[in-house]
């Protein structure tokens, strides 16, 4: 016999009726006890279309934006005087804490010097020498930002292989210029946005990660120049490379001719050469950005010598001749100088052995919260990341991480957490510990999740 009954919807096993309930109840007290920000938002609006100095700031979160009045270490407080534990990190920009005190007498220092003279100062090299030491390739070149970092790169692997085509994987993002903002749609890359051009996907091509018989039939025509990668993916919460994956990734590539950029511009949360070191992977090419100069705006990129000799002189028979690379402010004499401090004095073998090791505390709190309450959830991992998956198992694709996607249960949290003094990651990311965390943090966190979930539970 068919059981006809009719059973309450469900999201991640939270009936729904319980989740709106939670959310009208939370959406509530975050508005109501946050007066400032929302004047401040109000007159932000005659100024700043959505009442913001950049559209992320209003984009990443369902909820009002808040203004901050200060930062210290792993915490912000907003200027309704909520303090938060932050695990969002500036989307991994502030990983060396918010106000790293190495960092900030080091720009204070170079700022009375000066801040910038299109000219380089010693600083530069000695970053580019560090860089070198820590992911083993020879020549560096600086910009603002990861975005600029992998345009310039992608630039060239175009040139240096005469080839036009770059292949990504579904699920990546590695920055906002048009290439980048297509999505697979109809059975083409169409524009994601408003404003990219329906061309923005003509010379791009994406398969799944993990999956080397597609990267190899994609590989196949021959005018690839480069394969574009995180060495995990960090943008569909944390997808790791399958055993072997790597290894087949890198023998594709050479076979075919294809350069290879790895993007660690989040996953250098991992150690001091990022999961390149980790792994042991062997990039053409690496690109950073985030906090390498302690969240004082910097990109970089590092280059194999036969990369960087033909970058130097792009036309052998025209020793004038230079490659399409820099802007007017890329490696100022003040980011470089705040790298060297980054580098040098904060993020050491020390403190990335200290976050991992909170980032486990935390990852095994998740699981350990999720299985007393009666949740199958998995917890990400990735070092000093951790984060969700509403389900048992963990994505091994972008597909994989779509399917267990829960918006709803997402926001809800959001708001439940910064109403008790935790900011939380957004979305497509996951919580991060920074250098300036303790473990007195991890704790504050796990009590919100374990009072979160017991909620949901009730």
């Amino acid at each position: 016999m068919t059981d006809t009954t009719e059973r309450p919807q469900t999201t991640a096993g939270v009936p729904a009726s319980r989740l709106a309930s939670l959310r009208r109840r939370e959406d509530a007290r975050f508005t109501e006890s946050r007066p400032h920000s929302r004047a401040l938002l109000e007159r932000a609006r005659g100024s700043m279309p959505n009442g913001v100095p950049m559209s992320w700031m209003v984009e990443l979160y369902e909820h009002p934006p808040i203004f901050v009045a200060s930062g210290e270490g792993a915490t912000f407080t907003d200027v309704d005087g909520h303090r938060y534990f932050d695990t969002n990190i500036g989307d991994m920009s502030t990983f060396c804490g918010i106000n790293p005190p190495a960092v900030v007498e080091a720009v204070a220092r170079q700022a009375r010097r000066g801040l910038q003279y299109l000219l380089p100062i010693e600083d530069a090299l000695w970053v580019a020498e560090d860089l070198t030491r820590r992911f083993r390739l020879p020549q560096w070149q600086f910009t603002l930002s990861a975005t600029l970092a992998n345009v310039e790169a992608i630039r060239l692997c175009r040139f240096v292989t005469g080839r036009p085509v770059v292949l990504m994987f579904e699920g990546k993002y590695h920055g906002h210029a048009e290439e980048w903002l297509v999505d697979p749609k109809d059975g083409a890359l169409r524009p994601a946005y408003p404003g990219v051009p329906p061309s923005a996907g003509a010379w791009v091509r994406h398969v799944p990660f993990n999956d080397p018989e597609a990267l190899a039939r994609a590989l196949q025509p021959g005018d690839v120049a480069c394969v574009v990668t995180e060495p995990a993916l960090t943008n569909c919460g944390v997808i790791e490379p399958d055993p072997g994956f790597h290894q087949a990734l890198r023998a594709l590539t050479r076979r075919r001719g294809t350069l290879l950029v790895i993007d660690e511009a989040h996953t250098l949360v991992c150690g001091p050469g990022g999961l390149t070191a980790r792994l042991g992977l062997e990039p053409d090419v690496i690109t950073l950005g985030k906090f390498i100069a302690g969240s004082v705006p910097l990109g970089a990129y590092g280059m194999t010598a036969g990369l960087a000799q033909r970058f130097a002189r792009p036309d052998p028979a025209s020793p004038r001749a230079a490659f399409a690379s820099g802007g007017t402010l890329f490696a100022n004499a003040l980011s470089m100088t705040a790298a060297r401090a980054a580098l040098e004095h904060v993020l050491t073998e020390e403190a990335y052995a200290r976050t991992a090791e909170l980032g486990a505390r935390l990852a095994d709190g998740i699981e350990e919260r999720c299985r007393r309450r009666g949740f199958d959830w998995r917890a990400h991992r990735l070092f000093a990341r951790s984060g969700y998956c509403y389900g048992p198992a963990l994505p091994r694709n972008a597909s994989d991480y779509h399917a267990t996607m829960r918006p709803d249960l997402y926001h809800l949290m959001r708001v439940y957490f910064a109403n008790r003094g935790v900011w939380e990651a957004i979305g497509t990311a996951g919580p991060t510990v920074s250098v300036a965390a303790a473990p007195a943090d991890i704790d504050h966190y796990l009590a919100c999740l374990d009072e979160f979930l017991g909620e949901l539970s009730a």
